[in-house]
């Protein structure tokens, strides 16, 4: 018996904003769970691997 394969699709845009007064730039983190319709924005990646490993748990 073979069983489907579970798919799951994430689209992740970043945008980098440059301050006056800082030397790297803040970043704004968009992901989306294509099947789940869903969407955050963050401002670091670690916050876009805790929502992917949420999705792809349950």
């Amino acid at each position: 018996m073979s069983s489907q394969p579970q798919v799951a699709s994430f689209v992740v845009r970043c945008a980098g904003f440059s301050d006056a007064g800082q030397q790297s730039p803040i970043w704004r983190i968009t992901v989306s769970h294509v099947q789940g319709e869903e969407e955050i924005t963050v401002t670091c990646f670690e916050e876009v691997c805790k929502f992917m490993k949420e999705k792809l748990s349950g």
